[in-house]
């Protein structure tokens, strides 16, 4: 498959919707937060309603365009990296085999998750600053991050049952829920959904 970042969407979707294991869950999270940073980043870019900090001027603005900027691309190469993860898990010839993929395949989307809270937290300070024009950009971006990040801790809680790197995946799921909750003035939930066995 060729490389995603080159890929037309198009492509990409029908990639997805094909009967095999990858793209799958894990790519599409990783380019839902990539598509929630450009969100940010766009609407980092543009004037503030706050004085006219001009795109380019080095102002906070700006610096915030770079971090969402270099965000988008973290999470597009692990959409990439995360195409080939769980490949071990199917080739595994026995449990103990198994479980080690599994384990390491739990990588890649606790890194999305951690990337989408990034993201989240970015997009709410961008938000509050945006110009009207964009503000619902940012809180787009926001809100597509935090369901980037729970459908990617969701996919490190059927490949573990605990460690840490599910611990990573939950603190970074809930790290986005609290940032669109600020954002959106609604509370965030008081539990978890149960994982799936």
């Amino acid at each position: 498959m060729d490389e995603l970042s080159k890929q037309p969407l198009d492509e990409f979707l029908a990639s997805v919707a094909d009967a095999t294991p990858a793209p799958g869950g894990g790519s599409s999270a990783a380019v839902a937060a990539a598509l929630a940073a450009a969100l940010v980043e766009m609407a980092a870019e543009f004037p503030s309603s706050r004085g006219g900090d001009a795109p380019g001027s080095g102002a906070p603005s700006s610096r915030a365009a770079d971090q969402a900027r270099t965000l988008r691309a973290r999470a597009l190469r692990l959409a990439q990296e995360e195409m080939s993860s769980y490949a071990p898990v199917l080739e595994a010839r026995d449990e103990h085999e198994r479980e080690l993929a599994l384990a390491a395949a739990s990588e890649p989307p606790a890194q999305i998750a951690e990337t989408a809270a990034e993201v989240a937290e970015l997009g709410v300070e961008v938000a509050v600053s945006a110009s009207a024009a964009v503000r619902g950009d940012a809180l787009t971006g926001v809100t597509l991050a935090e369901a980037a990040a729970s459908a990617a801790f969701r996919l490190v809680g059927i490949n573990v049952s605990s460690g840490p790197v599910l611990e990573r995946a939950r603190q970074a799921e809930l790290r986005a829920v609290r940032a669109r909750a600020s954002a959106t003035d609604r509370p965030p939930p008081t539990a978890h959904a149960p994982m799936p066995n």
